[in-house]
């Protein structure tokens, strides 16, 4: 007899296409698209593009950011903003022979209660010494500390990535030595702010028309007759007959007879 030959399904056919989106405070642009034959199953998946495909910046592609898809509505799967990094051959572009690499790593916590670790780095225009070296990486340490104590989780996000933390690291770390290049490296968030409950529009409460009270009406308290305390007839004691007391009659003493 011949064997049955089982034919293999197509896993693919049992996928669906998802459009993945950036978080809300980034703009919510479309990241790209992924399947997956169950929702459930796209829930943790990294997600890395670069700044440059977000904003339609080609100048901005040696900047890559990394989100977690967490949220799956329909077709459209939600994310969260993980970190960024500088790409690798950007960063080897930069280096170069007789100048100083000043690097950090910072655990800051952002206003909000949100943690994150900050790695930025400096470029001097030539060799500093060592007590320049150990000033400029104060100055850095500072100014992350001090803009995240400021900021809010979003904002302090879109500092790092736009290169306002780095600009604002530049202008006063130039004083110590003439800085070539600054850049933060890399970020990584550790714990995210708690997301407050989206607030949905209320109906303004309408007031209940307070209906007067109505009086019960009372009934007017009817006098119970006071009964008047008949006297009781006082009785006068009857005297009782005082029984004259009969005098007993004195019998006469008969002399008896003597005999003579």
């Amino acid at each position: 007899m011949a064997r049955k030959v089982q034919r293999k399904l197509d896993k693919w056919k049992s996928k669906e296409w998802y459009n993945i989106e950036a978080p809300a405070f980034i703009g919510r642009n479309d990241i790209g698209t992924t399947p997956a034959d169950d929702p459930r199953n796209l829930i943790g998946r990294i997600v890395i593009t670069t700044v440059g495909d977000l904003t339609g910046d080609f100048s901005k592609h040696n900047i890559k950011l990394h989100f977690e898809i967490n949220d799956v509505t329909g077709n459209v799967a939600s994310t969260r903003f993980m970190g960024h990094e500088i790409t690798t051959d950007y960063l080897r572009s930069i280096v170069k022979r007789q100048t100083s690499r000043i690097d950090t790593n910072i655990s800051v916590t952002t206003k909000d209660g949100s943690k994150m670790r900050i790695k930025p780095i400096s470029f001097t225009v030539k060799r500093a010494r060592t007590s320049q070296i150990k000033a400029i990486r104060n100055v850095m340490d500072e100014i992350v500390v001090k803009r995240a104590s400021e900021l809010g989780y979003e904002h302090f996000v879109e500092e790092v990535v736009t290169g306002k933390l780095a600009a604002n690291i530049y202008r006063n770390s130039k004083s110590i030595y003439p800085i070539r290049r600054v850049e933060i490296r890399k970020s990584e968030v550790i714990t995210q702010p708690i997301a407050a409950p989206v607030k949905t529009p209320t109906e303004a409460p309408t007031e209940e028309p307070i209906e007067a009270p109505t009086e019960v009406p009372t009934e007017a308290p009817t006098e119970e007759p006071i009964e008047v305390p008949t006297e009781e007839p006082i009785e006068v004691p009857t005297e009782a007959p005082t029984e004259v007391p009969t005098e007993e009659p004195i019998e006469a003493s008969t002399e008896t007879s003597t005999e003579v």
